[in-house]
């Protein structure tokens, strides 16, 4: 059975990884245990690099950047930082079918959804994780990325939408191991949209894609 109630939790200021994690952690615990009810959590980090569980030690180009920190998700070395809206989902997958690959889906289709509010198609591709557009020229970058845990069929980690981040910033790293194509942003994209507006349209899309009602956004601190 679906719990339709989904704390929508939003952060002001640039949060430790440190500290989203260890809130991830309990929160996991919490689900699992019947404590709490599923959330997801809205933030911006500090410039810093995740290494996922398959990252590749030769992808991290430039290790004193910034802080490289082992996430424990998903995937390969992803970069984080101002202007990125990250998304992390804690959800029950026992009251969905306990299909991983399915979350994975919806967590695209949630992107995708979202993207589309905006005027911009982004669109899956074979054999590359994230979320894509194609220019006009025929060149495709991402502007979304995502991994995930699932500790006891509840997920965490989650996915971060390129809004207007410093893309240099990605230079540092062969974002998820894949070197033939680049990084981009609504910003690069042309799109003056705010972080306030691309929560609204992430709220909307949530509640489409995973059936739940329109959630409250509640405001937050992760210390």
């Amino acid at each position: 059975m679906v719990n339709n109630f989904m704390e929508w939790l939003i952060t002001e200021g640039p949060v430790p990884y440190e500290a989203a994690l260890a809130f991830m952690e309990k929160r996991v615990g919490e689900i699992r245990s019947g404590e709490a009810d599923e959330a997801v959590c809205l933030l911006e980090h500090p410039p810093l690099y995740t290494a996922g569980t398959s990252a590749d030690p030769a992808d991290l180009l430039d290790p004193e950047r910034f802080p490289v920190h082992t996430a424990g998700r998903g995937g390969q070395y992803t970069y984080h930082g101002p202007g990125q809206r990250v998304a992390y989902a804690m959800i029950d997958l026992k009251g969905r079918g306990n299909d991983v690959r399915a979350y994975v889906h919806d967590l695209e289709e949630w992107i995708i959804r979202t993207l589309k509010r905006v005027g911009v198609t982004g669109e899956r591709r074979e054999g590359r994780i994230g979320i894509w557009v194609t220019h006009p020229d025929g060149r495709e970058d991402k502007v979304a990325a995502l991994g995930v845990r699932v500790r006891r069929w509840v997920t965490f980690h989650g996915i971060a939408i390129n809004v207007n981040p410093d893309l240099g910033h990605f230079d540092g790293i062969v974002p998820c191991g894949i070197e033939e194509y680049g990084v981009t942003s609504l910003a690069d994209l042309g799109l003056g949209v705010t972080m306030a507006e691309i929560d609204e349209h992430l709220r909307a899309a949530f509640a489409e894609v995973f059936e739940v009602p329109l959630p409250v956004p509640q405001g937050f601190v992760i210390r």
